[in-house]
C-alpha cells in the first residue's frame, strides 16, 4: 500500500502524543523500526516526543539558566537588539510584538532569535552566507556573560539531532536513508529562546502565549521547561490535546514545508501555547528546514489519482521568506 493510500485511512483524532526512543539506531533494522514508529506518529498526530536524543543535560541546564537571566533584564536593555531593526529576523522580540493567530490580539511571550554561527567564528562562513531569509550575522546581547556560548552549544547539539531525524524521516517516507543529505548541506535552522509569563485575565480576551498556528519549516525540535504545561495540539475533532513536558525528552513536530513535500501525508498540526500555571515558562524551539534553493513539490509516492498534488512547486527559500513576512509584518500592532 502506498503512502497516499495509507493516509486515506488516517483520522487524526488523537488524544495523546507518542514517545519514541531514538537511542537505538545503530543498525539498519533498528532504523527501519524507528522509521515505522515515526511514520505512524507523523501521519496520525504530527507530533511526537523523542527520548535518548543525545543532548547532554549540562548543555540544556546551561542554556536554560542563561535565558532566564536574559529575560529578567530591563526591557530597555533588551530592546537595543529589537528584531524589527535587524534585516534578517534575528534579535529580540518583545511581548505582543507578534500575532500568530489573526483572530487574536497578540502573543504574550518574548523571544530572542538566532541562526547558524560557529562557536569559533569563521571569517567566511558558507552556511551563514547561504541561510536565505535568515542570512547574515547573529546579534548578541552584551549580558548575561556566556549567553552566546550557551545558546550556540545547545543550537549545534539540536542541529545534530535534526540531521539524525532527517534520515529517519527519509526511511519513514520509503526513500533512501540519504535522500535529504544533499538537500541539507547548509540546512536552514533558526532557533528561538522564549519566555511566557504567567497569564491571567479572561480566557476569551484574545491574548494567549502564542495563538493557534502551524510551523513554517520542515520540522521543529522543542525543549520545554519541566513541570510547566502550556503546549496544546488541535486534533481532527477540533479538540485541544495537552502536550506536557516529559522529563528527558524533546518534542518534534512536522511543519508546513514537510507537509507540502509529502502532500499532507505527514500532518502539520495546529498548536498553541497558553500558560495559566501561575509561574513563568521558558522554551526553545529550533526550526529545521532544507537548503533554500531546494524545490519543494509533492513526492511521487505521496500522490495518487485519489490524492492528486495539493500544492504547486516552490523553492524552500521563497516559501520561508513569504511566511516570515506574514508572521512578523501581518499588522503593525503586533511565529
Amino acid at each position: 500500500m502506498s503512502l497516499a493510500e495509507t493516509a486515506a485511512s488516517v483520522s487524526g483524532a488523537f488524544d495523546s502524543v507518542p514517545i519514541i526512543d531514538i537511542g537505538h539506531a545503530s543498525t539498519p533494522e533498528e532504523r527501519l523500526a524507528l522509521a515505522q514508529q515515526i511514520r505512524d506518529a507523523c501521519m496520525n498526530v504530527g507530533f511526537f516526543y523523542i527520548s535518548n536524543h543525545g543532548i547532554p543535560k549540562e548543555t540544556i541546564d546551561t542554556v536554560f539558566s542563561a535565558i532566564k537571566v536574559y529575560f529578567s533584564l530591563p526591557l530597555k536593555t533588551k530592546m537595543k537588539l529589537y528584531h524589527r531593526e535587524v534585516a534578517n529576523f534575528k534579535g529580540y522580540e518583545p511581548m505582543l510584538d507578534s500575532n500568530a493567530d489573526p483572530a487574536n490580539r497578540g502573543d504574550l511571550h518574548e523571544g530572542f532569535e538566532i541562526g547558524w554561527e560557529e562557536l569559533i567564528p569563521k571569517e567566511n562562513d558558507e552556511k551563514r552566507a547561504n541561510d536565505g531569509a535568515m542570512a547574515g550575522a547573529n546579534v548578541w546581547p552584551s549580558e548575561p556573560v556566556g549567553f552566546r556560548e550557551a545558546c550556540l552549544n545547545y543550537y549545534h547539539a539540536a542541529v545534530g539531532v535534526g540531521k539524525v531525524l532527517f534520515r529517519l524521516f527519509a526511511l519513514a517516507l520509503d526513500l533512501p536513508e540519504t535522500y535529504f543529505d544533499d538537500k541539507t548541506r547548509n540546512s536552514a535552522a533558526a532557533m528561538r529562546v522564549l519566555h511566557y509569563p504567567p497569564q491571567s485575565g479572561p480566557e476569551d480576551d484574545g491574548i494567549v502565549g502564542i495563538g493557534a498556528h502551524s510551523d513554517i519549516q520542515c520540522f521543529t525540535i522543542l525543549w520545554q521547561e519541566p513541570d510547566v504545561q502550556a503546549l496544546q495540539l488541535l486534533n481532527s475533532g477540533k479538540q485541544w490535546v495537552k502536550a506536557p513536558p516529559v522529563p528527558g525528552t524533546l518534542v518534534i513536530n512536522i511543519g508546513d514545508q514537510l507537509a507540502r513535500w509529502t502532500n499532507d501525508v505527514f500532518r502539520s498540526t495546529i498548536h498553541r501555547a497558553i500558560n495559566r500555571t501561575g509561574i513563568h515558562r521558558h522554551s526553545i524551539p529550533l526550526f529545521f528546514g532544507t537548503d533554500y534553493h531546494v524545490q519543494i513539490e509533492p513526492l511521487p509516492n505521496c500522490v495518487s489519482p485519489e490524492r492528486p498534488p495539493k500544492y504547486e512547486p516552490v523553492t524552500a527559500g521563497d516559501y520561508v521568506q513569504q511566511r516570515l513576512q506574514e508572521v512578523y509584518y501581518r499588522n503593525t500592532t503586533s511565529s
